[in-house]
């Protein structure tokens, strides 16, 4: 199973307790996850369903590279961690 995990500052807006779900890509845990919670694929997903410009996700780590087709690979005991990315100086 794959861990999912959101920062505080994205559940200050929807909640997203971390959970864990069956999936080989991001686009697969993603779904996973919202299939028990619709409200956050809005908030993480644009229209055509690829992440919002303030959402970034790491799989074990590492920045997700294709961030429209959401196809990077996750090991079946894998972390993804979804944050808002911030910005400012």
């Amino acid at each position: 199973m794959v861990k999912v995990s959101f920062t505080p500052n994205i559940q200050r807006h929807v909640a997203c307790p971390s959970s864990e779900v069956q999936g080989r890509t991001v686009r697969e845990v993603l779904e996973a996850f919202f299939s028990d919670n619709e409200r956050a694929r809005g908030y993480v997903l644009d229209d055509r369903g690829g992440l919002r410009t303030n959402v970034v996700v790491f799989v074990d780590g590492e920045a997700v590279k294709d961030r429209t087709g959401l196809t990077d690979a996750v090991a079946e005991d894998g972390e993804v961690h979804v944050m808002q990315a911030l910005s400012g100086g």
